[in-house]
């Protein structure tokens, strides 16, 4: 069946509160960009990515201009072959970054198509044999002060979160780990509990700081470096004693690949939405038992996490439309007016 239309939307969702992480600043929106392909039968496949606050429109102007002639009149199920066209089309300017983005979202629409026509779940028809999965709950929290950040953590352990990450990366390391001891301390000494650094330190910094955190029970550190430093993560991993979760920001398989072949990751974190989609997600399974996958399968648009459940109808959820669901199960909802790429350009949408 062939594909006959194409749809690209781009969201700016607001914040309840401005957050902040070591390394993006303060974030008051996130950006959602959608994709909804329709096959000549009517069916429809919905995809998408997402950023920070900035590029979407960049990323939404991608699929618009550039991946559209590519995919209007082609085979829905050629994934594989789509996927090379539009990889080799933007390839000279891309090779990640924002064409990956751009690619993820197209990707997950000819995915979530294709289960949709077969009636079946996504992890059903990509050979999975349960639809649960293991979550923790996980905030933009540097900032918050320490009070915040243990009720921030008593609301998710209410709501059924059996492990917790928090950031780390603050001006000194003596701040870093008497929040993490702290927070140690109000969970007890055997719950699972994980810090990202969002790539705030040097090597040698988060080494020390891996060798202290590694005192306090910490299940993983994530995002100790920048991701292009894969001599730096193999040393991390080495001499600071705990596990290193990376690879949000790694945008192609040949980056996991470099990255796990060198031995500088323990938990490989793939992202869907930025990886280059369900095809390359599905491709980057780590197969030596020292490696453990901890997938950022997917974001919530208000937080850094993953989606859960976006894969238990055939990709995102029961709605039909794409209304991203929060670890908590709640759906976002347009409030404002949905932003047409093909529209005015430097208009932006809000929800």
């Amino acid at each position: 069946m062939t594909i006959v239309n194409l749809t690209v939307g781009h969201y700016c969702i607001p914040l309840p509160v401005v957050l902040s992480d070591s390394t993006h600043g303060d974030i008051a929106e996130f950006e959602l960009v959608t994709v909804r392909l329709r096959d000549g039968a009517g069916a429809e496949g919905v995809g998408y990515t997402y950023t920070v606050g900035k590029g979407g429109a960049a990323i939404a102007a991608l699929v618009e201009r550039d991946l559209r002639p590519l995919l209007i009149g082609a085979e829905a199920d050629r994934i594989e072959a789509l996927w090379q066209r539009m990889w080799w089309a933007l390839h000279y300017g891309g090779r990640g970054g924002y064409a990956s983005l751009a690619i993820s979202a197209v990707d997950i629409a000819l995915w979530d198509l294709k289960a949709r026509r077969f009636e079946t779940p996504l992890w059903r028809l990509l050979g999975g044999h349960d639809p649960r999965v293991p979550v923790y709950a996980g905030g933009i929290d540097l900032d918050f002060p320490l009070d915040r950040l243990l009720r921030q953590t008593d609301d998710n352990l209410e709501k059924g979160f059996r492990a917790i990450k928090m950031k780390v990366g603050r001006p000194r390391l003596s701040e870093d780990l008497d929040r993490v001891r702290a927070m140690r301390e109000h969970l007890g000494a055997d719950f699972p509990l994980m810090v990202d650094a969002n790539m705030r330190w040097s090597v040698d910094e988060a080494v020390r700081a891996a060798r202290g955190l590694a005192e306090l029970g910490v299940y993983w550190l994530e995002e100790p470096t920048i991701p292009d430093d894969v001599a730096g993560h193999r040393r991390i991993v080495r001499d600071g004693g705990l596990p290193v979760a990376t690879g949000e920001n790694l945008h192609t398989l040949y980056e996991f690949k470099e990255m796990i072949v060198a031995g500088g990751v323990t938990f490989p974190e793939a992202d869907v939405t930025n990886c280059g989609g369900v095809t390359v997600f599905s491709q980057d399974r780590p197969s030596g038992r020292s490696l453990q996958p901890a997938d950022h399968l997917a974001r919530r648009p208000r937080r850094h996490g993953p989606i859960v459940g976006c894969s238990a109808e055939p990709l995102l959820s029961r709605s039909p439309r794409l209304w991203p669901r929060t670890l908590s199960g709640a759906f976002l909802r347009p409030k404002g007016w949905l932003r047409n790429s093909a529209g005015a350009a430097g208009s932006r949408c809000r929800i």
